[in-house]
This record gives structure tokens, sequence and C-alpha cells, in this order.
């Protein structure tokens, strides 16, 4: 996941691939929560790990279930409609969220994040089982209604204050004192399907001796999501009787049992945008999607159905699904959306592309979502060019005659980061950036790094920041704090000649002319992989090897042998790759990547530069001396000048930095707002 401010997507230009989605965050809340709820042990497999999901197994701990994660599959001991009146042990998370006790009151404090399928199921639960709870979450879960919901389990004889605004959480539930089960219970339908499925979830509980019923009041909306509840109730043993879509009735008797192990289904929702990718993008090889297909129990599969109005061409088997591109441009639709209320945003994004005005209807829901998506979802289609009209409970997308370069605000929304990343696609190749990607940590983690693997576009594309400079010059530092602010790749190109080094004396090579052409046949076949700061070679960790004094001289002798500089080019070039590049090294702006749209070279002196290499070695116990350091780092600098291929200087273009008196930070942020100047958004 992306744990950066923004993300600058580079303009794409074709699809294809396989995708292989995570767990249906729907499926995942509701499959936890009806775990709980049963006696015994339930295995979850193929759960979503996501910030939703990880709330609500904070909440289940603090009720007193027994969590236990084995493997890629978590085990649930449920408490049986029970809820521990012991105070929980408190998860290591519990200051982000988790739960704790007030001590005056006894109550358990359960702090939900933005997870309206936690909080809501969750409430109508507790309220039901007994306790005093206090449910809270993050500000926008306090503007997301809950009020019909509340007022559907007062009728019953639920005991629920508003700790805040009347309507919204956060809540305090207390012990009811007798429930009132003989007449139906009424719900609204029309604000949010997620009231019906918490009292659907949490009724059985006290479904003993008689039928309880449940009526929607108005239109229920959200229809497939009533649909994913009542599977997964029937999959615990709660047989549901639906009479249309306005009377559900859970018989006298209901008691939940762990089917033992369960399987969750990829998210349909999230399987939206890599259909909307493929009709936009798959034009040499098809885009598969696996984990989800036509057997579907999701509503949001029938997104498909609209993708394919639209013109994209989609195959589909019980568990997979393949799209390619068919009509384009895209063809415009005027369509009722009420069916697939989440995966209606990606048709949003996709009329962007289409060959006339789109209208999405009966979306209304998306006011009560993460954000008022209607705005959101209209402010930012109009930063891209589009023209836009914002209905009530409609919106109407008229494609840009001109496209603008964007920055995407996306709310804290997880669907605006996702869906309005695929306007990077768009045809006049303008810049899109993503500010907040981290947000689709609610249900997509590894979104973006989905999105890259099967994106394509040409090489020139694809944006790289070259550091140069002398040796102790300070810029692996800068570079690596460049990449992780952009969330960009990092090469370290020094690191790839210390390699080749480290790999040439342990062959018994001597570093000379003599050996020139062998050690570039070596270098050639190396493998190197960056990850988590440490540096791999054929699979052996070897970060502490190459940083030695030795390693670097002999880095500086291999740098200098003209067969193994070229044979290292073409690796250090495959490391451009999406969403970006900082590199570093001394030749990066000159050689490596001369197309390179921002160069910067550092011009420290060698006698300030020998200064923070002395203190870097006598922090480290290694002793040395400032004229001994001094007069190597003349040396090689004097060699790394010299030398007959891609000698030590600035490139033409490059920004020098002198970087002598400036402390890290500010090194960083001057390259970053250099950045900023070369790739502005209007």
């Amino acid at each position: 996941m992306f744990n950066t401010a923004f993300l600058d997507l580079a303009p794409l230009e074709e699809a294809g691939g396989t995708v292989v989605l995570p767990g249906s965050k729907s499926i995942s809340n509701r499959v936890l929560l009806l775990a709980a709820l049963s006696g015994g042990t339930t295995v979850v497999h193929d759960l979503l790990d996501s910030d939703d999901t990880r709330v609500m197994l904070d909440a289940l701990r603090a009720l007193g279930c027994s969590v236990v994660h084995a493997g890629s599959a978590v085990e649930i001991t449920g408490i049986g409609g029970v809820a521990s009146r012991t105070r929980p042990t408190e998860s290591p998370d519990v200051g982000r969220a988790g739960s704790r006790s007030d001590p005056a009151t006894g109550a358990k404090r359960l702090f939900l994040g933005n997870a309206g399928t936690a909080m809501r199921p969750l409430t109508a639960a507790l309220a039901l089982m007994g306790g005093e709870f206090e449910m809270s979450g993050v500000a926008r879960m306090h503007e997301r209604p809950i009020g019909d919901l509340v007022d559907a389990l007062r009728r019953l004889g639920c005991r629920i204050d508003y700790l805040g605004n009347e309507g919204y959480p956060p809540l305090k539930i207390h012990p009811a004192t007798a429930l009132q089960l003989d007449a139906p219970i009424p719900v609204r339908g029309d604000v949010s399907s997620q009231f019906l499925t918490a009292l659907l979830m949490a009724l059985p509980l006290v479904a003993t001796t008689q039928d309880v019923v449940i009526e929607v009041v108005g239109e229920l909306i959200s229809k497939p999501y009533i649909e994913i509840t009542l599977n997964m109730l029937q999959r615990f043993g709660i047989a549901v009787k639906r009479d249309g879509w306005q009377r559900f009735t859970i018989p006298a008797g209901s008691r939940y049992q762990s089917p033992g192990a369960i399987h969750v289904e990829a998210d349909a929702s999230s399987a939206s945008y890599f259909v909307a990718l493929g009709a936009l993008a798959a034009t040499a090889e098809p885009l598969r999607i696996e984990g989800v297909g036509a057997g579907s129990i999701q509503g949001d599969i029938r997104f498909v159905d609209a993708a394919r109005q639209m013109g994209a061409t989609v195959t589909s088997g019980a568990n997979w699904l393949e799209v390619t591109r068919g009509a384009w441009p895209l063809r415009a639709i005027d369509l009722d959306c009420n069916h697939i209320p989440d995966a209606a945003m990606t048709l949003a994004v996709m009329a962007l592309f289409a060959d006339g005005p789109s209208t999405l209807r009966n979306i209304a829901s998306w006011r009560v979502k993460e954000t008022d998506r209607l705005a959101a979802m209209a402010t930012e289609l109009r930063k891209l060019g589009a023209e836009v009209e914002e209905g009530a409970d409609f919106l109407r997308v008229t494609p840009p005659t001109t496209w603008k370069a964007a920055s995407i605000h996306t709310y804290d929304d997880h669907r605006m980061a996702m869906c309005f990343a695929l306007a990077a696609f768009n045809p006049a190749g303008v810049r899109v950036r993503i500010e907040d990607p981290r947000c689709v940590g609610k249900t997509f983690p590894d979104y973006f790094e989905t999105l890259f693997s099967v994106s394509r576009t040409s090489t020139p594309h694809v944006p790289v920041i070259c550091v140069d400079g002398p040796t102790a010059s300070g810029k692996g530092t800068l570079a690596s704090e460049v990449a992780r602010r952009l969330g960009y790749h990092y090469l370290d190109s020094g690191a790839l000649y210390r390699i080749a080094g480290l790999a040439a004396t342990r062959a018994g090579l001597a570093l000379d002319v003599a050996h020139e052409h062998t050690i570039a046949r070596m270098a050639e076949a190396l493998d190197i992989v960056f990850t988590e700061g440490r540096v791999l070679l054929h699979g052996q960790d070897v970060t502490e090897a190459i940083r030695t004094e030795e390693a670097g001289m002999n880095a500086s002798r291999v740098s200098a042998l003209p067969a193994v500089r070229s044979a290292l080019v073409a690796l250090q070039q495959g490391f451009r790759r999406l969403p970006g590049l900082v590199a570093d090294g001394r030749d990066m702006g000159t050689v490596i990547f001369p197309d390179a749209p921002l160069k910067v070279y550092l011009t420290a002196s060698a006698a300030q530069r020998a200064e923070r290499r002395h203190k870097q070695l006598i922090s480290k116990g290694i002793s040395a001396t400032l004229p001994g350091l001094r007069a190597d780092l003349e040396a090689r600098d004097a060699r790394d000048s010299n030398r007959a291929v891609a000698p030590l200087k600035p490139a033409g273009d490059a920004l020098l930095l002198d970087n002598s008196g400036q402390t890290v930070e500010e090194s960083v942020a001057q390259v970053l707002r250099w950045w900023e100047e070369k790739r502005s958004f209007s």
C-alpha cells in the first residue's frame, strides 16, 4: 500500500494480464460477525485483510471471541450470542482501532473506524445481547446516519443513547429490559440497506420461541446486498422467509450454527475497476480477473452488464472474467444504478470515455456513504474537464472536449481513489494525481500495485528523478527519501557496482582490465532485488557486505571498466517501472536516463564530504582521520571524473544543489519543490 500524501499517475496506454482480487468486504465482515454469534470455531478462508475487517476483528476480540490467524486462514471461536462480561485483553492496535473499558461505567468502548459494515450490524447485535457498550468511529462515521436502525431497535425495547448528534454515532448501548417481539418491526429501506442487514443478522439471537418479522418501510435500495446477507445467514443455519422485498420472517427456534469452514468470495465491487480497465485499454491481450465470476452471489457482479452496454467484451466462468476493449469510444448509457450503488462510481469515470452524455440514476444512497459521493464525484469529474449535472439522486456526465491535468481529492473514500485512477488512461496523456492513496486500505490495500502490474505505457512516460554527485555527497540518503515521499521505486546504482565488485572478488577475480569482460558477463547475469531496505544477490542478503569501505573502493574500480559499465546499463534502465523511479549515482542523468525530467547534481566539496564521512565512521566505532578521508575522496573524484566512459559530471540540464549546510529534510524539500514545478496541476 502507498503510504504517501499523494500518488502521481503517469499517462497509461494499455492493459493486459491477470489480476487476483482480494476477498469481498461485504462478505468478510458478515462472516466475521456471524462466526462470532455462533458457537464453536469457524475457519474463514480468503478473508479480506483491510482497515474495515481489522476493526471488526478488534471488536470481536473485545467481546470475548478467540481470533487465531492460522496461515492464510482465520479461526473465529464464537461466543454464541453472549458477550463477555470480563475486560478483554487489549489488542496491540488499540490506539488505532480497538476496544477499552470505561472505568466509570464499565462500558466497553468499541472504535470502528469508518466501517459501516461493522458499526451497524454490531449496534443491532449488541443492543440485543445485553451489556454496556460505547460505539464510535472516525469523524465521517459520525456523519453517517444510523437513526432509522436505532428507531427500529428502540421499538423493540433496546436502550440506545446518542452521544453526539441525534441520529448519528457515537452511541451508548445499555442492556434491554424487556423486548417487544409480537408486532412486525418496521425499518426504512430507502436510506441504507445496512439497517435491514443489521436487523436480519441480530434478530435470530432472540427468535427463540416465536417468529420475528421485519417490515421494510418505503422502497428497499441495494437489494443485492440483502441477497448477500440472506445467503450468509443460510450458511450459518438461519433460513429467513422472504415475502418480496417488504417482509422478512425469522423462524422461531432459529439458532446460529457454524458451518465449520467458509471461503470468502473475491470482491465484485473491486472487480469493477478492472472490468472498466479492460474496456478502456485491453487491446493487445485480455485482462483476466480471477476470484469472482458468473456464479457470484454479489450484486455488483451485474456491473458486467453495464460495462457490456458501454461496449466492453466480457467472457466469464464460475470464478473468472476476461475483458477486452470492444466499442471505442465507449457508448454512453442512461442507467438505473440502484442495484449496483458502489460499482456505479466506476461507471461515472467510464463515462469520461463515452461518445456522449451518460446518466446514472437512482443513486441517492451515494450521499450517505464514506463521503457525499454525488457531490464529490461531480467536483472531481469537472476537474478533468467533464461537464457534470448533479441531481438529488442522479449524475449526468458529458465527456471532456479538452482533458485537463487534475489532482483528485479522495475525501478519505477508497472508491474515489480507485475509480479515478482509471482517468490516467485518458487519450490526451494528461497527468492525474490521486491524493491520499492510502485510503484504499479500507478494502483493497494493494490496489495501486495491482493496477500497475497490468498497466503498460511508453517508457518515456514513466517519470525519473536523477540524483548524481560525487562519493559521500549524501545522494543515496536524499534519493531514497524522495522516492519514499513520492511512492516511487528507488535505484541505488552504486549498490549495483558494489554488488558486481563483491561477486567478482568472491569469484577470485582481480578488478582490472585483464578480467574486464569476465566480470561484465557475470554482471549481466546478476539477480538483484531491493526490498524493504535490504539488498539480495541471488537470494542472499548482502546488505552489510556491500556497505564496507572495501566494497566502496571495489565499486569505484569496477565502474572504471567500460565493459562492466555497459553490462550494467540495461540492468539499471530496467528499474524504470510504474509509478516512477528515483535513481542515484554518478551518471544517472548523463548516461542512464538522459531523458529524465528532473536531474539534480550535488556539489558539496571534498572537505565538507570528508567531515560527514568522518562523523559517520566515528559513530560506528571505526577509526579515521579527516586528512586521510579527504585525500581518499579527492582521489576517487579524480578517478571518476577522468574515466573514459561516463565521467562524473553534471548533466547539461541538471539543477545544482549545494547540500553542504543543509539537513536531509531541507534537501528533500528542495528536490520536491523542483519536482512540483515540473509537474504542476492547475
